[in-house]
Parts: C-alpha cells; sequence; structure tokens
C-alpha cells in the first residue's frame, strides 16, 4: 500500500525522532502539528506499527471528515468509527439501529486487539456501555468447516443483544434470528441482508447470503463474522439481575412497571437501554475495553475536555427536566482519563508553549490559483530533490496535470497507480522496512481521495490532493451547469412498486448478485404478475422508475409475454401528446412575443453583488448564470427556481432583479404573506439602498398614506422596486414600465392569482422562488414546458434539524423548551387555531413556568404582529405561540427549536417550511412533530409524518415535493380524462411520454437513443454492500452511472462515493471504468468490446493513423476496412478495463475539452 512509502519519508523527519524514540519505549508523548497534517502522520503512524488505535477528535463532522481521510490512506477494512449515539436514555426515541450497531462493532474489534483504527468524537465516549468482564462486545465468527455447538448458538445470540424473531420470514432487520430445522437464519449487525448458517451436526455445512424480503438464498460465503447488535443483551441472567434491582422501584412508578415487563418478556425495545446498570450490576467506559497493546491518540486534549464538559453541562440540564438519572449511564469527564493505555497527543503549536516532545513544521500546498504558479512550485520541489506525491484519483485531472507537467519537462514515475510498489500490503511486518522508496524529485501520482495536501520540509515529502487542484481547475474547466429537472425523480427501495419501460409494472424485490462465466455482478430483481421474475443488468437501471399513480393506490402487476403493456403504453402516449399541446399553448404564445432582452452585467451590477458577505454555492451561481442568460436573451423568461429553505434564493433574486433595474425597467416581488413581504423589503432595501434604488413595499405595516405614494412612485418609474402580498394583483397597480415579476412561493396564492399571473407570464420576465413546488409547475418544469434550475447545496456550516415525531407529551414539550432556553435560544410553538390558542399558551406556561412567552396570529392587528415580532426578534420573548403565520418570511438565528402540535393537520409542504423555520444558523436545531395520543391518524396524516422525519436531510425539499405528489397522487396534474393512462403507466413515464410530446409540440427534434453497446469483458462490476449498505443509495449510485452520457459525470459520481465512503473496491473501479468504456465507444462509434484469446476486440472502431502506427508497435491488429482492432492484453501485469480504457482513450483524444 502507498502509504509504506508515504509513511517511511514522512517519519525520517528529524522532528519526529524524540516521538518515534517515546513510543518505542511504551511511553506517552505529545507533538505539536497543525491539525491538516494529523490524518495523514496518523496513517504512517499506524503503518509503522499496527495495533488497536483508537483516535479521539472533536465533534462527530471533524470525526467523519477524519475517517474519510484516514480510509484514502489504509483502506476501509482498517478504519472505522465510533458514532454518538445523540439520543437521551430517558427519551422515547431511540439511537439509530446503524449507530449502535456501528459502536458494538468498533468496541468489539479493539476489545479483541484488533489491528484498525477507531475515529471518535469525546462526546461518543461519555455514553457508557456494559462492564468489563461481562463478555459482551466477543464477536463470533462463523466459518465453513468449523465445529461449532449448535444447541448452544441461540444462548450465543442472545448474549450478543440478537432477539429471536420466532419465525423464518420475520428475520428481516438486523438483530434478529430464528432457529428452524439445522438451520440458523440471523441479520449480522451493520450487514445489508441476513444469512443462512446450515449446519451438519455440529458443523457448519454452509453460509448463504439471503434476500430479506423472500427468504431466498442467492450466494455462498466462506464466513460471516456475527457482532454485537445493541449495547445491552437480555439474557437470563442480566433480566433476573434488572428485575431484583428495579423491584421495589416498579411498586411505585408504573412507567418502571411497563419496562421491566418488557425485560422480562425479553422484548427488542431500544429505550431500555436506559436499565444499563441495573442488567449488569454496573457500567464501563468504552475505552475500558481495549486491550492493554492499544494506541490513544487525542487531537488537542484540552478542547476535548471542554468538548465533554459542554455535552454533560447538556445531558444534565436534559436529566433534571425530564427528572432522570444519568448515573451508571455517563461518564463524568473529571473521572474521564482517556484510556489508561500508551497516548499520543496532538496541540497546535501555539499552545504547546514549548511543553510538546517535539514540532513538526508543515507548509501548505499553496498551488492554486494558476498554471505558472503550480509549475513553479513544482519545479522548485523539483530542484529541492523533494518526493511528490499526487493524489488525485479522478482520471480526467490526471491525465491533464500529466500533459502539463510533461510539456513542462517535470518528470514523471513511470510506475503508476497499480505498480508494486503502491501496494505493499499494510499489516506485512516487513512492508516498511523492504518497502521501495519514494524517488526525489519525481511527481507520483496515485489513485487515492485524499482531501487535503501537505508540504513537510524537513522529510523532503510534499502531498498535493485533488482539493488543493480544486480552485485551479475551476478557473478552467467552469462550465455553465445545465440542471436535468428529470433527473429527480422519485427513488425506490425493495418492496416499492416499480415501472420498467419495456416489461410494465413489477414489484422490486432487491438487489441480487449472480455469477456469469465466472464473474459477479448485480441484477435488479423484479417480480411480475403470476409470479414471474424478471433479472435487469444494472446498466439498464435508468428504465426502471418508481411508481406513482393518480391516487396513491397500488396498481396491478403486468403479465410478462402478453401485449397488455404495449396497449397501456399507447394509449398513455396518446393522451400524453393531447395534454402536450394544451401545456404549450401559452408558452407558445409567448415565444411570438418579443421580450426585453436585458444588457450584459455593468460594473454596479459588479459592486452591488460583492456586498453579499457570503461565498455562492455552487448551486448558486448556476442559478444566476442561467437567469441571467435568460434575462439577455429576447424570448420572456419564465423560470423556476427550486432550492430548499435558506438555501439562497433570495440572493440569487436579488441579482436578477437588480440586473433589471440597471435597464432601466422595474421590479415586482409577490409574497404569500405580509411577514415575508416586509422581510424581502428590509433585505432589498438594504441591499439597493446604496445605488440610488427607490424600493418600496405595500403591507398592512404601512400606513394609507406610504401605499399611496408608492403606487404613484411605481406608476410614475420613480419606483424601482414594488413588493407586497397578492396586493400586487390589484387593478390599481399600474407599473410605467414593469420588467420582472419575482413569485416567492406560487403554491401560497389563490386560484383567481394564479390566473392572473399566467396573463402576466406573456408580457414579461417571470422567476418563480420555492422550496417545494406545487405538483404542476413541477410537472411543467420536469416536462420541458418551463425552465428550472436547482439549488441543492447547503451553506457551509448549516447543520440539518433533527426531527422528532410522536404523540403530544408535556414533559418533552417541558424537556425541549428548557433545553433551548438553557442555552440562550428561543422556542417557536405553533398551534394553527386560532380559536383554542390561549389554551395553547396556557400548555406553555405550565410546561416552562420561567419562560416568556408571546402570541401571534393572523386575527391580530398589523401593529400588534409588528410589537410582537419585534419584541420576539429582540429576545424579549423565549417562546413565541403562533399559527402558521411564521410559516414564511421569519429569519431568526436564535431560533433552534419548534415544537408543532396537531401536526396532523397540517399539509407536507406547510410542515417542511415550518421546519425551515429554525436551524438558520450554525446551531444545531430541533423540529417536534406532535400528534395527540388518544386519536387515530389517518393514512394520508401517518405518510406525511413519515415523509418529514424520513426526510431530514439538507436539500430535502425537492423530494418532499415529490413525496407530497405520491402521497396525494398524480391526478391532480391531469384532468379525469387522463386519469387511467396515468394509473396505468405510472407519473415517471407519462411524465417521460409528456416531455417527449411537448418537444414534438414545440417543433424541436427528440434526440435519438444512444447506440448500446456490447461490452463483455471478464470482470467483476458491482457496489458491495460492504462498502454501500444502503440499497436506495446503491440503486441510485446505479440510476445516475446508467443514465451518464459524458466523461465527467461518471468522474462527479466516483468523487462523491469516495468522499462519502472511502477508496472504491475493485468490483467498484470496474463498474466505473466500464460505464467509461461505454461513453466512449458510443463517441467513437464503437459497438462491441470483448477479451477474446488474451487480446481485447474492438468492432466498429476508426483508428487515426498516426495512432494506429504507435498501437501496431505494440502489436494491435488493425482492420481499417472492417474497422476492428484487437490489442493484447498481458494478464497479470494490468487490470483488464483500465487497459480497454486507456486503448480507447488513445484513439479517441482529449474529447472532453469542448464540453
Amino acid at each position: 500500500m502507498l502509504i509504506n512509502r508515504v509513511a517511511q519519508k514522512l517519519l525520517a523527519a528529524p522532528e519526529l525522532a524524540p516521538v518515534l524514540h517515546e513510543l518505542g519505549a511504551g511511553h506517552d508523548a505529545t507533538l505539536g502539528v497543525p491539525q491538516s497534517a494529523r490524518s495523514l502522520l496518523v496513517a504512517a503512524l499506524w503503518a509503522r506499527d499496527p495495533r488497536p488505535c483508537l483516535l479521539v477528535v472533536s465533534g462527530e463532522e471533524a470525526a467523519d471528515r477524519t475517517a474519510r481521510a484516514l480510509a484514502a490512506w489504509l483502506g476501509m477494512d482498517v478504519v472505522c468509527r465510533y458514532p454518538d449515539r445523540r439520543d437521551l436514555p430517558w427519551a422515547d426515541k431511540p439511537a439509530d439501529d446503524a449507530v449502535v450497531g456501528a459502536r458494538c462493532r468498533a468496541v468489539a474489534r479493539l476489545a479483541a486487539g484488533e489491528k484498525c483504527l477507531v475515529v471518535a468524537s469525546a462526546r461518543a465516549l461519555l455514553r457508557r456501555v456494559p462492564p468489563v468482564g461481562s463478555g459482551y462486545f466477543a464477536s463470533s465468527t462463523f466459518a465453513v468447516g468449523d465445529e461449532v455447538d449448535f444447541a448452544d448458538v441461540p444462548r450465543l445470540l442472545v448474549g450478543m443483544g440478537y432477539t429471536d424473531a420466532g419465525d423464518p420470514s420475520d428475520v428481516t432487520a438486523p438483530g434478529t434470528f430464528c432457529v428452524h430445522g439445522d438451520a440458523v437464519d440471523v441479520f449480522p449487525a451493520q450487514a445489508t441482508s441476513p444469512v443462512r448458517l446450515e449446519f451438519f451436526g455440529d458443523e457448519v455445512d454452509r453460509v448463504r447470503r439471503m434476500v430479506p424480503s423472500t427468504g431466498q438464498t442467492i450466494g455462498e460465503l466462506d464466513s460471516v463474522t456475527v457482532s454485537p447488535c445493541r449495547e445491552i443483551a437480555l439474557t437470563d441472567q442480566t433480566v433476573a439481575r434488572a428485575s431484583r434491582a428495579l423491584y421495589n422501584r416498579a411498586q411505585n412508578d408504573s412507567r418502571v412497571a411497563a419496562d421491566l415487563e418488557m425485560l422480562e418478556a425479553r422484548a427488542a425495545e431500544p429505550t431500555l437501554d436506559r436499565y444499563l446498570p441495573e442488567l449488569y450490576g454496573g457500567s464501563s467506559s468504552p475505552m475500558d475495553h481495549m486491550s492493554a497493546d492499544a494506541l490513544v491518540v487525542l487531537a488537542e486534549p484540552r478542547a476535548l475536555f471542554d468538548d465533554c464538559m459542554h455535552a454533560t453541562d447538556d445531558v444534565e440540564s436534559a436529566a433534571r427536566n425530564a427528572h432522570a438519572s444519568v448515573q451508571g449511564l455517563f461518564t463524568n469527564p473529571r473521572q474521564m482519563d482517556f484510556g489508561k493505555q500508551q497516548r499520543l497527543s496532538f496541540s497546535s503549536m501555539a499552545r504547546v508553549g514549548g511543553q510538546a516532545d517535539a514540532e513538526l513544521d508543515v507548509r501548505q500546498p499553496s498551488i492554486a490559483g494558476s498554471d505558472a504558479k503550480l509549475l513553479g512550485r513544482m519545479r522548485q520541489l523539483v530542484n529541492d530533490r523533494a518526493s511528490i506525491v499526487f493524489a488525485v484519483p479522478d482520471r480526467g485531472a490526471r491525465e491533464a496535470l500529466e500533459l502539463t507537467f510533461t510539456d513542462d519537462k517535470i518528470p514523471l514515475e513511470e510506475s503508476l497507480g497499480a505498480a508494486a510498489p503502491n501496494r505493499v500490503p499494510v499489516c506485512d511486518p516487513a512492508a516498511m522496512r523492504d518497502v521501495e522508496p519514494l524517488p526525489r524529485g519525481i511527481v507520483t501520482f496515485v489513485d487515492a481521495p485524499v482531501p487535503a495536501g501537505v508540504v513537510v520540509p524537513s522529510a523532503g515529502l510534499a502531498v498535493f490532493s485533488v482539493g488543493d487542484l480544486t480552485a485551479r481547475m475551476a478557473r478552467h474547466k467552469h462550465r455553465v451547469r445545465k440542471v436535468d429537472p428529470t433527473s429527480v425523480t422519485f427513488p425506490f427501495k425493495p418492496g416499492d412498486y416499480v415501472v420498467h419501460a419495456t416489461h410494465g409494472i413489477a414489484l422490486f424485490s432487491a438487489i441480487v448478485r449472480q455469477e456469469v462465466a465466472g464473474r459477479e455482478r448485480d441484477y435488479f430483481l423484479l417480480e411480475y404478475a403470476g409470479k414471474d421474475k424478471l433479472f435487469v443488468p444494472l446498466e439498464q437501471v435508468d428504465r426502471i422508475t418508481r411508481y406513482v399513480g393518480p391516487d396513491g393506490s397500488s396498481p396491478r402487476l403486468t403479465r410478462l409475454n402478453t401485449a397488455d403493456w404495449s396497449r397501456a403504453t399507447g394509449k398513455a402516449r396518446r393522451s400524453a401528446k393531447k395534454l402536450a399541446f394544451d401545456l404549450v399553448d401559452l408558452y407558445t404564445r409567448r415565444s411570438t412575443v418579443q421580450g426585453h432582452a436585458f444588457a450584459p452585467d455593468t460594473p454596479a451590477q459588479a459592486d452591488m453583488e460583492a456586498s453579499f458577505p457570503y461565498e455562492l454555492t455552487p448551486d448558486q451561481r448556476a442559478a444566476i448564470e442561467d437567469i441571467k442568460a435568460d434575462m439577455e436573451s429576447p424570448k420572456p423568461m419564465d423560470r423556476l427556481l427550486c432550492g430548499d429553505v435558506g438555501f439562497g434564493k433570495t440572493e440569487v433574486a436579488l441579482r436578477a432583479a437588480f440586473k433589471c433595474c440597471q435597464d432601466g425597467r422595474q421590479v415586482m416581488v409577490l409574497c404569500p404573506t405580509t411577514i415575508l413581504a416586509q422581510q424581502h423589503y428590509e433585505t432589498f432595501f438594504k441591499r439597493f439602498s446604496p445605488f440610488d434604488l427607490d424600493v418600496r413595499v405595500l403591507s398592512r405595516f404601512v400606513t394609507p398614506a406610504q401605499q399611496r405614494q408608492a403606487l404613484a412612485g411605481f406608476a410614475d418609474g420613480k419606483v424601482d422596486v414594488l413588493i407586497g402580498t397578492h396586493r400586487l394583483l390589484s387593478a390599481d397597480v399600474n407599473p410605467h414600465d414593469l420588467g420582472l415579476v419575482v413569485i416567492d412561493e406560487e403554491q401560497r396564492f389563490g386560484v383567481q392569482h394564479k390566473e392572473q399571473l399566467k396573463n402576466m407570464r406573456e408580457q414579461v420576465d417571470v422567476l418563480t422562488l420555492s422550496a417545494t413546488p406545487i405538483p404542476r409547475t413541477m410537472q411543467m418544469a420536469m416536462s420541458g414546458v418551463r425552465d428550472m434550475s436547482l439549488i441543492m447545496t447547503p451553506p457551509p456550516g448549516r447543520l440539518p434539524v433533527k426531527v422528532k415525531v410522536g404523540e403530544w407529551d408535556p414533559d418533552v414539550v417541558s424537556a425541549a423548551i428548557r433545553a433551548e432556553l438553557a442555552r440562550g435560544g428561543q422556542v417557536y410553538y405553533v398551534s394553527n387555531r386560532v380559536t383554542t390558542i390561549d389554551d395553547a399558551v396556557d400548555r406553555v406556561r405550565e410546561a416552562a413556568p420561567e419562560a416568556r412567552v408571546g402570541v401571534a396570529h393572523g386575527k391580530m392587528s398589523a401593529q400588534q404582529v409588528e410589537d410582537v415580532m419585534l419584541e420576539f426578534d429582540e429576545h424579549e420573548i423565549d417562546v413565541l405561540v403562533a399559527t402558521t403565520i411564521i410559516e414564511s418570511g421569519i429569519d431568526n438565528s436564535h431560533t433552534n427549536t419548534l415544537i408543532i402540535e396537531d401536526a396532523q393537520r397540517l399539509g407536507l409542504a406547510q410542515l417542511y417550511q415550518l421546519k425551515g423555520r429554525v436551524g438558520r444558523g450554525r446551531t444545531q436545531a430541533y423540529a417536534y412533530f406532535m400528534f395527540p395520543g388518544e386519536l387515530p391518524l389517518t393514512p394520508e396524516a401517518t405518510d406525511r409524518l413519515m415523509a418529514i422525519n424520513e426526510n431530514q436531510d439538507l436539500g430535502s425539499g425537492m423530494r418532499i415535493a415529490m413525496r407530497d405528489l405520491e402521497i396525494r397522487g398524480a391526478g391532480s396534474l391531469v384532468g379525469a380524462e387522463q386519469h387511467g393512462n396515468l394509473s396505468s403507466v405510472g407519473f415517471d413515464l407519462f411524465t417521460q411520454m409528456l416531455g417527449e410530446a411537448v418537444s414534438e409540440a414545440k417543433g424541436e427534434a427528440t434526440p435519438d437513443a444512444a447506440p448500446e453497446v456490447n461490452i463483455n469483458l471478464p470482470a467483476d462490476f458491482y457496489l458491495a454492500e460492504e462498502y454501500l449498505p444502503e440499497v436506495d443509495k446503491r440503486v441510485l449510485a446505479y440510476r445516475r452511472l446508467a443514465s451518464a452520457t459524458e466523461l465527467t459525470d461518471v468522474d462527479r459520481l466516483q468523487q462523491d462515493l469516495e468522499n462519502s465512503y472511502g477508496a472504491l473496491p475493485l468490483a467498484g473501479r470496474n463498474l466505473l471504468d466500464r460505464a467509461r468504456i461505454r461513453i466512449r465507444c458510443q463517441r467513437l462509434g464503437v459497438t462491441s468490446v470483448s477479451l477474446t484469446s488474451g487480446r481485447i476486440a474492438y468492432v466498429g472502431i476508426q483508428v487515426p493513423r498516426a495512432v494506429a502506427l504507435k498501437l501496431k508497435e505494440r502489436r494491435a491488429v488493425i482492420y481499417p476496412k472492417t474497422r476492428k482492432m484487437s490489442y493484447p492484453f498481458h494478464t497479470g501485469r494490468e487490470e483488464l478495463l483500465p487497459a480497454a480504457l486507456g486503448v480507447l482513450e488513445e484513439v479517441g483524444g482529449d474529447d472532453e475539452g469542448e464540453e
């Protein structure tokens, strides 16, 4: 592995000699080293001395980032995370199963003395686990041929926290098992599918992977390791101990009594973790379980202690509010010494103050900016005879750099990537001694997703990453990104109904791996009527879409090998054509209208934009470029800008409005609420007033005299921007020269107002902003009738709001409010009935008597609302009890807790908008969606609450809109005559048909489908579930790959995968290279690539003469007349896919430059 070569060079730095001496002698050591070099240094130290290692950092985000950096050097098998549970033992919302499983696996590896590197935040280590000596964290491996007492297997699994499901069909979730006959079905923690252990007596006869939904076995395994799945185990011994300990408390506390009943019934209830001390008679810190030879690495020990103290304060405050105890559940930071093992502490040089054993001088890469700067840095390092390592996993970027360096005569190492020196096994004791040194004065390229580089002058080592190059490359390769709205589609998972474009409606069963011609690849298993099955190759996954019908009901499955599907699609296609002509009518009229072509940006535009205090996100930048291009065209603009709340849509609209004003034309900004109008007014006024632009607002907050003045000014052209609610659509609003209308959240306007807006679109440029667009707006954008830009990238530092859905509970409300007030924040409490809002105020005052409570609702006068909002903004109110009046326009970074009662009464888009009122700064925010426990929920309300709970990630607005459409059905998009067609083919396929019909109605040519390429290269192609466990994310990755038409699409997917999950294994790299081969072949007209008798055969290839001469020197055989070529493949010296791709790259040249 490459790290051995880098480690040898790095650890030769003279400053590190004292540290290496102390560590070698078994002593603790302290090193002053900047944060940027710590991951590489830890990886190098571990490669030098592989042993159990725990790296402790401050914060979960830092832990994730550090783990990814370490995995880039050491691999995913070595590095694992010990995540924070983030739940409270006395709360009813448990920790995520995957998080608990990861924690158990990490402790098990450390306890077993396994050579691994575990990364944890300091907070994660506060939560205690079963005590040392309980034997809990011992994993069990079942290998074919092993002797295992079959009768003892159930007891063994229960001892690791697994639950007996009772029936094989119920082994569908991690942590369950069932014994039947001579077999044991078990779903290991962190696995994506269960396994079946088949015994012959007490001998493990077979180990097979299973499909959870069907129970079918799909592949043989040599062995499987089963780790603990929970942090408690309900064995006879632990339950008996807990029964004795809790008996007296249960007599006086009904909740404890109920919990004791669940314990004695062996219920798999995660909230029972609160009884850890009673079950085991004590508890331990996770670090107590580490083997004696482990190494603990602490990043800034003082900061770690402070972090633990803050976390403890939060926990103890919450415990007091909930009248709970933390005894035995959390470690006191003052008693926490971060383990008794050998320690290495990292401190910043400023804080070390001479107390470190050594200080390592580290420099920044400093290569961004220009080619001259990059090449100058390289020449300097070459002259200094430094070892230069470039970690560039992106093939295109590496080729561009190789060409740049070659042109400048900067020497490159010939053996790259697959070279033996870069693949020395880490755990080989001789690896560090026998490894081939990195060359000096030469650039070595490596295929590793290293996040950032470092330069260590004393070691003569310079490491650069693709991240160090990003700014430089962006200046040379920037392009306007065209958003494909059809890429925003419904994800699907096993058990969902799907539509195959050729074969019809089916049930998606699983992703199954099958062996074909001795090689493994993944298939999508679809089940049709009559239990017929279809195995769809992963490269055809773009033909499969999630089924969504007109009313949310389940569809009828298609019968294979019949004419049913062709009849249904034919009828739906004819219906789509009819609907397309109706949709296009308005936009056809618009295209015949000669609109205003705005002039290019002025210097004042640049000055106004420079006043934005933050860095634009890439999506914001792309949206601005799209909108400006529309405005500079004579065709009237009608663009939908879809982006999450707080993602920067207003800034995009500001720049469009300013551009309009610079041409001497006027702008109207329509808002759904008075509060939002006021907020927009304040923002526009602040940004535009330095440029002598007159901004006015019409709202309840403005006197009648001021409104008359604003209208008069707008009519005679003195007012540049007029902001307001639907009041702007009144007959007395007469603009002098209207150029742009900005509509914020169009779905909030009534039918009559929408009709007025529809007519307005024929005359002026229109920009519509939405976080969750209405279905018809979304469908028109997806079918190509309207243009759409997406802002999916969150601002830096933004944290997802933590969502909690459950029954209304006064204790939870009290704890939530008091926890927020304890950290100096404020709370929104939403009660959407004006008639009963006073009762809600009483409930809040009872829950938190110390809180200062205010009220706001639509029946109050404008002055009353303004006064309350001002008091809240100035922090004179702690809890604002309000109706959904706060849904739009409130921007308060101090408010980070939202509580909604009767949440089942609100629509999904409303719930999502309300959630966006909190979490607008960098503080972790919480949103509680509560419903009355005494009333049953309707299926639709249940779906809405589940959707808001499932879509907690940043940028979920479009998914929420799609989910809302799925819940309510797509029937609102079309007339009654199209319901049957929508039902027969589903929303996605009908929208695709509609898009094609729209193109036809517009007179646009429908692009030809990309030609099929037959790729028959014997290699494994798949994303392993061990690499990417979540099935829905694997589906998404396969969909992105199948729909990729540019090499940059594949490169971007690879970058996304490796940034999130680490370096791709070989089968994954093959999968992406296969897509690159397909794209190259489609461009070159190649119809087939195969391996025959040790040679790679290409059919349909036309080789340029100059390239043909070079290939023939390497023993290629070329037939120009028949357009065929065969090229020798050297088994054992090179990998097949890169070899086949390399020939195509040589023949096609650099064809990415014109994109």
